[in-house]
């Protein structure tokens, strides 16, 4: 690989990960509400129920059993935000490896001359679609943790 071409390669490089950063600023502003609720909605129930749970005319067992119980939702919510959310990261992630795949195929072919342009291109459309894609999943996040628009 000559001086030029390496050059490239890091200027390619540095676009893709501001790319990457474009992404991780996209999901934060599409799921703020979505970490809200469960941060704060949520946990604010959770630890309402669990104060109620303490009472001296139970015993230690109803006690935890019940503040278990509190926590149900909470992690229900985390749960289903972080399976979502690495579904996501997985789309994105095999799509840039396909990606990462033709580019690789292509150095090997010697066909270099446009091999980084088009991994760049590549990576561009494969973000974009996935950008496109976040306020489909913050809705359906939103709705399946019954989210009142009104408290947005």
């Amino acid at each position: 690989m000559n001086h030029i071409d390496a050059a490239e390669e890091r200027i390619v490089t540095e676009r893709i990960r501001q790319k990457l950063n474009e992404v991780n600023s996209a999901a934060q502003s599409h799921f703020a509400v979505v970490q809200d609720h469960v941060n704060f909605t949520l946990q604010k129930a959770y630890f309402r129920c669990a104060h109620e749970c303490f009472d001296r005319r139970r015993k230690q067992d109803d006690i935890s059993v019940c503040v278990e119980n509190c926590s149900i939702p909470v992690l229900q919510a985390q749960n289903l935000v972080e399976g979502e959310m690495a579904k996501f990261q997985e789309r994105l992630n095999r799509s840039l490896m396909v990606c990462q795949d033709k580019f690789e195929s292509a150095k090997h072919q010697k066909m270099r001359t446009d091999a980084t342009k088009d991994m760049e291109s590549c990576v561009n459309q494969s973000i974009e679609e996935h950008v496109k894609s976040l306020p489909h999943l913050a809705a359906k996040l939103k709705t399946s943790l019954a989210i009142d628009p009104a408290n947005e």
